[in-house]
């Protein structure tokens, strides 16, 4: 895959992501445009604002998980990156549990740890709970997140993705776990995903 293949698959990601709060926004509006009923515009208000939120969350994201963040050689203050990571989460089915101090990271170790919670949280399509662990050694990060919930599903292409060896061509679900690996092999990080019973860990480190 070249280059401009790859970009173009990460940003279908990207908007894939942004269609449905962006829509809410957009359905709300129109409410808001022909409504009269006073409640039904208080309900309209609600859906355009929490679904503004989420669409910044999500944009927030993708900007350092996806994009430049920074020169090279820039850290990310761990803290931060948790509070990115819970505002993407926030008012869907996965709870996340954040076991990391305020320490200073390099950038693409941040990046990897986003990531990989993005693939561990996508591992769970009815909910569960995404337990983030890191070490406060800034000289040698590491990492675990494990993913736990009663429906749990860690497929075949993401699988492939994350070992850098996709079974079938990279599509928009798959393009961002194989970012995951790239950045990880960059790092020379050894990355893992194992399958157990209840859960499904990924270390690095």
């Amino acid at each position: 895959m070249n280059d401009l293949d790859f970009a173009a698959l990460l940003v279908s990601r990207v908007c894939h992501d942004l269609v449905s709060p962006v829509g809410a926004v957009v359905n709300g509006l129109e409410v808001l445009e022909d409504e009269t009923d006073i409640a039904m515009r208080a309900d309209a208000l609600r859906l355009v604002a929490q679904s503004a939120e989420q669409a910044a969350a999500r944009l927030q994201f993708a900007r350092l998980a996806f994009g430049a963040a920074g020169s090279a050689g820039a850290e990310l203050d761990l803290a931060e990156v948790g509070r990115i990571v819970a505002g993407l989460l926030q008012g869907g089915k996965v709870e996340m549990v954040w076991r990391a101090g305020a320490v200073n990271w390099p950038k693409d170790w941040a990046k990897l740890l986003m990531n990989t919670i993005l693939v561990a949280a996508d591992c769970l399509p009815r909910g569960g709970r995404v337990t983030v662990e890191a070490s406060g050694d800034t000289s040698v990060p590491r990492f675990q997140v494990v993913a736990t919930g009663q429906v749990m599903r860690l497929p075949e292409e993401v699988e492939h993705a994350l070992r850098g060896e996709p079974a079938t061509a990279l599509d928009g679900r798959s393009i961002q776990p194989y970012l995951t690996h790239q950045l990880s092999k960059g790092l020379n990080a050894g990355l893992t995903a194992v399958a157990g019973e209840g859960e499904i860990r990924f270390a690095a480190g």
